[in-house]
């Protein structure tokens, strides 16, 4: 049975997953900045997974579906995440940096159809694939390795995690603290950092250590302005997320439990839908161990 949010929360080793997952993303934003960035916000978020899973849905004999302009902002607006504009905006931005192309022999036909480049393709599987390596060290499950092994899971699992994610309140809008940050551009970027250093053994009743934080390194390695960092940090300091043990030099942080309870909630929600959604689809191609591990991850 897959975890529910409850479950997770109520996990007492929970926390070290999230912990395990923000040093994967970190990784990944290594890897390939400007791509880690389009999950840098909440907003962004939303706008990648559901252009994903739209790409994923695609029905070769319905032209209606798939990735196209109108249904990604058609899907976005309904939840009230963006505005047209911004969608149209996101897709250009996609398109200009070739995080997506156009499908092949679409190029002059209405509505265009996009999907993703190769390049969009590995970051999605590798986010999926961290997910339920943080999930498998819960229960010493083989989630990671079985989908390491079934690429072709993708194609169901994505697409389920998305349109849950999307549809559900208690993800799509974050809690108060965590939304301080997620509805920031490269706010996510700044949670990732912070979660990934949280010293859980060593933690006080009331915070977490995060140790030295450098706003003019970290400003520049996430590509924002250090102006727009120390402002967000002061902000957030302001209503109890976070403080420093050096007031007046401001170089080691701390983090508050209170933020990191919402967050390990907030979490939860995303976490019980990757779950489930991987269970589901292991599900439906037969038990696990006959799936086989030939296709591709977009057969």
């Amino acid at each position: 049975m897959a975890f529910t949010a409850e479950q997770l929360v109520g996990n007492p080793s929970f926390l070290m997953s999230i912990r395990f997952l923000a040093g994967q993303l970190r990784g990944m934003f290594d890897a390939g900045p400007r791509l880690a960035r389009l999950l840098a916000s909440q907003q962004r978020w939303l706008l990648t997974q559901t252009a994903f899973a739209l790409n994923l849905e695609y029905d070769p004999s319905d032209p209606t579906s798939g990735l196209t302009a109108v249904r990604l902002t058609g899907r976005i607006t309904a939840y009230k995440v963006a505005s047209r504009n911004t969608v149209l905006a996101f897709i250009e931005e996609l398109y200009t940096y070739r995080f997506i192309t156009h499908t092949p022999g679409d190029e002059r036909r209405r509505p265009r159809h996009f999907e993703p480049a190769e390049v969009s393709h590995q970051a999605m599987f590798a986010w999926i694939h961290a997910n339920l390596a943080a999930l498998d060290l819960l229960d010493g499950g083989e989630r990671a390795a079985i989908f390491q092994a079934n690429p072709s899971l993708m194609r169901l699992i994505q697409p389920r995690i998305a349109c849950h994610c999307l549809e559900d309140a208690a993800w799509r809008e974050p809690p108060e603290q965590v939304a301080l940050f997620l509805w920031t551009e490269a706010g996510g970027l700044v949670v990732d950092h912070l979660m990934s250093r949280m010293d859980i053994e060593n933690a006080e009743p009331d915070r977490f250590p995060v140790g030295r934080v450098e706003t003019r390194a970290l400003a520049a390695d996430f590509m924002m302005s250090r102006t727009h960092l120390q402002r967000l940090l002061a902000k957030a300091a302001q209503r109890g997320c976070l403080g420093w043990h050096d007031e007046t030099r401001k170089t080691h942080l701390w983090v508050s439990r209170d933020f990191v309870e919402q967050y390990r909630a907030w979490q939860a929600v995303k976490f019980a839908y990757v779950d489930e959604a991987f269970e589901w689809a292991a599900a439906s191609l037969g038990k696990p161990e006959s799936i086989s591990g030939t296709h591709d991850a977009r057969a």
